[in-house]
């Protein structure tokens, strides 16, 4: 859509149209000149935050050279943003980085020059040779904005897991010290365990997965690490569960539902093999909860167990998020008719917001404490997600959007509860990324 624009007059049609007297020429020149004067002094001063992304950026790089791209996704016209544009690589230039070619090195930011009602905000995204995505901001007041507070205090970074060209319903995490040292990679007829040595992913195990019925065309699947025992699978009409030493994986044909909530997120266990424990509550914990999966489809049912308060069944939803509230737990269902369901156990309160079909809930030190991260609802070859908060029923984005390369098909909260893994279709293959909170700018 066109933006409205305002165009200064031209001098000469306004001199053919107004013809003023020679007596006031000299007036008119210092008049012009005083506006000019008044204009300047009114002028953004843009050197304090191009100093400060600057800063943030090589806090994160270090020096060197590195292609920088940027961008103007704002209402700032031309000139602003050649004087912000000079001004950034003027401040990045003075930290120690220097500017390559795209093709001379293997990282690259690209800095989006954005806003909201409140503030433009400026966003550098990051990318590292080691494929790990980084994105830094600072905002800066709009004239005549309401207050000065940043509308996104946090950030997502975004870390590549894996790679691939065949299909991926899941992967995650077994071990991490810190970073990920050992996955499990959930394909539609096994599961492949890689273990990182010297830098590299080395496959130690490939475990094989039984089923009767043919798998329907859209397929899900989910690979959840337990307590008691390394994980379980569960896809459309099977479950599996890999135990033992050396490992090995039992499949079965069940209806049983699929847990909704990571087994860092509760205080019991959600699996629904025997022996898998006792379930408790406290504060600040969601109770374990599941949700029965259609069989030859790609969604919840909405039949829980156990149930949401008085509510024991929902809409037909893609993904779910929970956040822990003093009494009760607000439920946020992503249902297929588009519209997103927030259920506290006794209302369901509907709303489109233009969100797209994957959400997760985090537990973080960051912000609130709990973090729901959504896909966005755009129709388009590129996904991304944003980080939000609900001090009450109101979402308030509390991070810039993170691109990904392709299109989102699945994000599951993984099994710490503190990070989401994002599957994404990508031209050839297939991508798992995993996003975490980061409480700074």
């Amino acid at each position: 859509m066109r933006r409205a624009v305002y165009n200064l007059a031209i001098p000469d049609m306004l001199n053919r149209a107004l013809r003023p007297a020679p007596a006031f020429r000299n007036a008119g020149r210092l008049l012009w000149v005083v506006l000019s004067l008044a204009m300047a002094a009114r002028a953004a001063d843009w050197s304090i935050p191009e100093q400060q992304l600057a800063r943030k950026i090589v806090a994160v790089t270090g020096a060197g050279a590195v292609p920088v791209t940027i961008e103007n996704r704002s209402s700032l016209g031309r000139r602003d943003y050649d004087v912000i544009q000079n001004g950034l690589r003027a401040a990045l230039e003075g930290v120690g980085i220097h500017f390559a070619a795209a093709d001379q090195a293997g990282s690259g930011i690209t800095i989006s020059l954005s806003e909201n009602p409140a503030s433009y905000v400026w966003i550098a995204e990051i990318r590292k040779a080691t494929g790990e995505t980084v994105v830094v901001m600072v905002s800066v007041a709009r004239p005549g904005a309401a207050g000065t507070r940043d509308a996104v205090p946090l950030s997502l970074r975004k870390i590549s897991l894996w790679t691939q060209s065949d299909p991926v319903l899941d992967v995650a995490v077994l071990e991490e010290n810190p970073a990920p040292a050992q996955i499990a990679v959930l394909e539609a007829e096994r599961v492949v365990l890689y273990r990182l040595q010297n830098s590299r992913w080395t496959q130690e195990q490939a475990l094989g997965i039984v089923h009767v019925r043919a798998w329907p065309r859209d397929l899900r699947g989910r690979v959840i690490p337990a307590r008691d025992h390394p994980f379980d699978v569960y896809l459309p009409g099977v479950i599996c569960r890999a135990a033992g030493s050396p490992l090995s994986m039992s499949c079965r044909e069940s209806d049983d539902p699929w847990p909704l909530v990571a087994v860092g997120m509760t205080a019991g266990n959600a699996s629904v093999f025997p022996g898998a424990g006792a379930v408790t509550s406290g504060p600040g914990v969601i109770p374990p909860t599941a949700a029965f999966f259609a069989p030859t489809r790609n969604f919840f049912t909405g039949v829980l167990a156990p149930g949401a308060g008085k509510f024991s069944t929902v809409p037909k939803f893609y993904s779910a998020a929970a956040l822990p509230r003093d009494k009760y737990t607000l439920w946020l269902f992503a249902a297929t008719d588009h519209q997103l369901h927030l259920i506290d156990g006794t209302t369901d309160t509907t709303a489109r917001l233009g969100w797209g079909s994957e959400v997760a809930s985090v537990r973080t030190s960051c912000g609130a404490g709990w973090q729901v991260l959504a896909t966005s609802g755009v129709d388009q070859a590129e996904d991304s997600v944003r980080a939000y908060e609900f001090p009450d029923r109101e979402p308030v984005a509390v991070s810039a959007a993170v691109d990904f390369p392709g299109s989102i098909t699945a994000m599951w909260t993984d099994g710490k509860g503190d990070t989401t893994v994002v599957l994404v279709r990508e031209t050839g293959g297939y991508e798992a990324f995993r996003l975490a909170m980061s409480c700074t700018q």
